[in-house]
């Protein structure tokens, strides 16, 4: 029924992005590498705000993302200001994956900032906080990180090198920022 070009996957894929296009929702996922060539959807994190911890598997090896280990992602990287949950797309956690292969996986991300709420992100840009006025956090599309025993530039190094997307150095301020905009540095 189908040619080896057009799997059963990638016509799933393909029904749904449509579905969702129709209905004017942007899949996250619709821009994504083939899954082939991401590593194993595993993940730790560490909420430094609020404490909690979380290890899951966000998507298996056939490239199928679970649903509840994605709203559990969303609950880990809500925002700590107002504890607004916001959907994550799943290319900055996909980026975040990504660094930890080249570092030779296991890794627990602490987690600075994820989603930021527009309340939150003018109360730091009020406070002089250089934070942008339209920051990728406000959409889900970015997360602030650290990795306890690997150093910043080490963690920024490799980020570069992938050319996925935005990776900023605040080695001041003990991150390295992340996002699922274009492959972009500062």
């Amino acid at each position: 029924m189908f040619n080896s070009f057009f799997s059963r996957r990638l016509f799933l894929k393909a029904s749904l992005a449509c579905t969702l296009l129709l209905a004017e929702i942007d899949p996250a996922w619709a821009k994504l590498p083939a899954t082939e060539n991401l590593p194993d959807g595993k993940i730790s994190l560490y909420n430094t705000h609020s404490k909690e911890r979380l290890t899951v598997t966000y998507r298996d090896s056939e490239g199928n993302y679970d649903l509840n280990a994605l709203h559990s992602l969303n609950w880990i990287l809500r925002c700590h200001y107002t504890q607004e949950v916001a959907d994550m797309d799943i290319r900055a956690i996909e980026h975040l994956s990504l660094v930890d292969k080249e570092l030779g996986g296991g890794h627990e991300f602490h987690i600075i900032s994820g989603y930021r709420s527009p309340a939150y992100n003018g109360l730091l840009r009020q406070e002089g906080h250089r934070v942008a006025r339209h920051s990728l956090h406000m959409k889900g599309k970015a997360i602030d990180v650290s990795i306890p025993g690997v150093g910043l530039d080490k963690l920024r190094r490799v980020a570069l090198n992938l050319k996925y997307g935005g990776v900023g150095f605040y080695p001041g301020a003990g991150f390295v920022h992340l996002d699922s905009g274009d492959f972009r540095t500062w």
